[in-house]
């Protein structure tokens, strides 16, 4: 089943379209005003941003790593982050310009690993791409949880400085990616 063959018939692709179909259902529950979906909101998000790690390992060690997988995964993860990045711009939790940087950033990598791709190359993630998107998934739970549960004095502080953590690792590691292929471009 490697190499592409087998789409949707192994456990690590069926966890990647099921992390990108949930990414509706996570903006509903994060704009549902009630503390029900909030909750739900927070389950869903945590254990899609769960699936990401599992999908990775099970494909790994059963030995089912396929094109579309090195395709989806890394979308599946944008617009799992975006999603929710997006709804709380619209909630008011965040303002838009820290995450158009952090959308922006996601997009730009994603095309270079797609461009890497269709050069025969593959760009495995760096430990500063795998911090970066820890601190994106932190960053959000502490808003969710902010929002759904009364939260210990200075939560607000450990959002900001959760916010300018996620920017950073954001630029830094996104400017690392475009360093480590510019072989590409020549």
């Amino acid at each position: 089943m490697a190499n592409g063959t087998g789409l949707l018939r192994t456990i690590p692709n069926q966890i990647t379209v099921a992390r990108l179909a949930s990414v509706p259902l996570l903006m509903f529950l994060i704009l549902w005003d009630s503390q029900v979906g909030r909750i739900l909101g927070i389950i869903l998000f945590f254990l899609a941003a769960v699936s990401d790690a599992v999908d990775g390992y099970v494909a790994r060690s059963l030995k089912q790593t396929s094109t579309f997988g090195k395709l989806a995964d890394p979308i599946a993860d944008k617009l799992l982050v975006s999603g929710a990045l997006i709804a709380l711009v619209q909630l008011g939790e965040l303002t838009a310009a820290p995450v158009m940087v952090i959308v922006a950033r996601e997009f730009l990598v994603t095309g270079l690993r797609i461009f890497a791709i269709s050069e025969g190359q593959v760009i495995s993630a760096s430990v500063l791409g795998k911090l970066k998107t820890v601190s994106h998934i932190a960053l959000i739970l502490a808003i969710l949880v902010g929002r759904s549960f009364p939260v210990v004095p200075g939560w607000s502080i450990a959002q900001s400085v959760l916010l300018g953590l996620a920017l950073f690792l954001s630029v830094a590691s996104g400017v690392e990616y475009f360093v480590r292929c510019r072989k590409l471009f020549t």
